[in-house]
């Protein structure tokens, strides 16, 4: 009989046992840390090279994270770092003996003789770092995998999680001190009036840009309007603004159209052609000259379109996750949530509000994890058409479920009273309403809130700023073209053909 050596295993949680390998120790560099730590206090060369790679966290050793710290500490204050700063710091905060005591700082200091390769160590450091984080995370997923109450599509989505936080570095803290957010936030206020007070994306709209600062990092915003307003030429509109103008990678979530009806509605707004004579490829030679120009810059542009049809939450968050990190993608757009599903989600079923509100809960989650604005699509409720007076839509016409009002940061309409055959505004002026569109700002977390007029070309698709001046040359190629009849059908159901004869989008 073979002679069968005992494995020695861990007791999980709920009497799970999970088998551990003997004699093996966590990834380590302790050498190394000691070489760093001793060169940062003797050279302040090597802490401006290592201080935005390393963390306490990235040090194995527990007194190597106190010196750390220490050191941090005296950098953010702007305060010489050598041995006898340290220390000092150390007797401070109460942590010289944990830290080893001065013996142990001097000993640091001989162990090298310059900071000449010290940017290469702190690299292997996090190395070793993140493989133990790597160990931890599997580990924890062990335990939850054996565990048959857990979901398993709630288990892959915090598995990915976790590993995307691995991946960017932005490994979760329990809490951050005042002090640390307080010299953040006057960084970014320092950044903010660099650009002229642009803190976050810029939508290529001056007035929305001047009452928001640009759509803001970890913000959920909706936009809502009744079928046929122009939802989609609005965001696609921006898309095309941020991607081309900006050169910021954008992420679009088309649920309702394909990709390639899309980046069609962006090649009539951007050329100037009507939707009916690209879908006929019926264009005059200086049409064609047109096209092949200015299409250069919109093939060049870093937009990104994902047309799944019926998305889940769960996929929309993985596909999210890797287009940010893969291509850097800095705002995603959703059309739109209602056609969205929750899926394993949102466990206990329920109806449809409650799912609603387990989507909007989600890209709310989504935005701060990415730290990105998400911009939703969202339908609003009959009521509208069948209020008397004003259509403009209000908060209370968000569709199925309050929750979106309660999540989000922005909650904006598009009102077009051309849509309901109406010809004047309904202000003092009754000034007239053809070819314009009102951006509603109903709640602004952040900030106030505003009724924005924009020009709406329809048969382009396209929204621009009301002020915006046209040169000759493109107005009288503008006039070539005849608008719909009724406006109302300008993105309806049915709509009104154009001068080919064919439906505008």
């Amino acid at each position: 009989m073979e002679n069968v050596q005992p494995v020695r295993t861990k007791k999980a949680n709920k009497g799970t046992l999970i088998n551990l390998e003997k004699g093996k120790l966590p990834p380590q560099a302790v050498d190394l840390e000691e070489a760093v730590l001793g060169a940062m206090m003797i050279d302040k060369k090597g802490v401006d090279d290592v201080i935005d790679i390393l963390h306490a966290e990235a040090f194995y050793k527990q007194s190597h994270q106190i010196i750390f710290d220490a050191i941090f500490k005296l950098f953010n204050e702007s305060e010489p770092i050598d041995l006898l700063t340290v220390s000092s710091q150390l007797k401070k905060d109460g942590q010289l003996e944990s830290a080893g005591g001065d013996f142990y700082l001097i000993g640091l200091t001989q162990k090298v003789a310059s900071s000449a390769h010290i940017e290469f160590h702190a690299r292997i450091i996090i190395q070793k770092y993140i493989q133990r984080r790597l160990i931890s995370i599997s580990s924890e997923i062990i335990d939850e995998a054996y565990d048959e109450t857990s979901d398993v599509f709630d288990l892959l989505d915090s598995a990915e999680t976790k590993l995307f936080e691995v991946t960017q570095g932005n490994l979760k803290k329990s809490s951050e001190a005042a002090e640390g957010l307080v010299s953040q936030a006057l960084k970014k206020i320092e950044e903010i009036s660099n650009k002229e007070g642009m803190s976050g994306v810029p939508s290529g709209f001056s007035k929305l840009d001047a009452l928001t600062s640009g759509w803001q990092p970890s913000d959920l915003v909706i936009l809502a309007a009744r079928p046929g307003m122009g939802k989609t030429a609005f965001v696609m509109s921006m898309a095309k603004n941020v991607a081309i103008d900006f050169d910021t990678p954008v992420a679009i979530f088309s649920l309702e159209m394909s990709s390639v009806q899309l980046i069609t509605r962006m090649i009539s707004s951007e050329t100037g052609i009507s939707s009916g004579k690209l879908r006929k490829g019926d264009l005059q030679p200086h049409e064609w000259e047109q096209l092949n120009v200015k299409v250069k810059n919109l093939s060049k542009a870093p937009i990104f379109i994902d047309d799944t049809p019926s998305l889940s939450i769960f996929d929309l968050r993985a596909k999210a996750r890797r287009l940010a990190s893969q291509h850097g993608v800095k705002i995603i757009i959703i059309d739109y949530l209602q056609l969205m599903t929750a899926g394993n989600i949102n466990k206990g079923g329920g109806n449809r509000e409650q799912e609603i509100s387990t989507i909007s809960r989600n890209l709310k989650a989504l935005a701060k994890e990415l730290s990105i604005p998400v911009i939703a699509l969202s339908q609003l409720s009959r009521a509208v058409e069948t209020r008397g007076g004003s259509k403009r839509p209000l908060l209370s016409d968000l569709r199925e479920s309050g929750a979106i009002e309660q999540d989000a940061d922005i909650v904006s309409f598009i009102f077009r009273p051309e849509y309901y055959g109406l010809t004047e505004w309904d202000d003092d002026d009754h000034s007239p309403c053809e070819g314009q569109a009102e951006f509603i700002v109903a709640k602004h977390r952040n900030g106030g809130l505003e009724n924005i007029r924009l020009k709406f070309t329809g048969h382009l698709a396209l929204f621009s700023d009301l002020e915006e001046s046209f040169s000759s040359e493109f107005q009288s190629k503008m006039n070539d073209f005849i608008t719909p009849q009724n406006p109302q059908d300008a993105f309806g159901d049915v709509a009104a053909p154009d001068d080919d004869g064919d439906v505008p989008f």
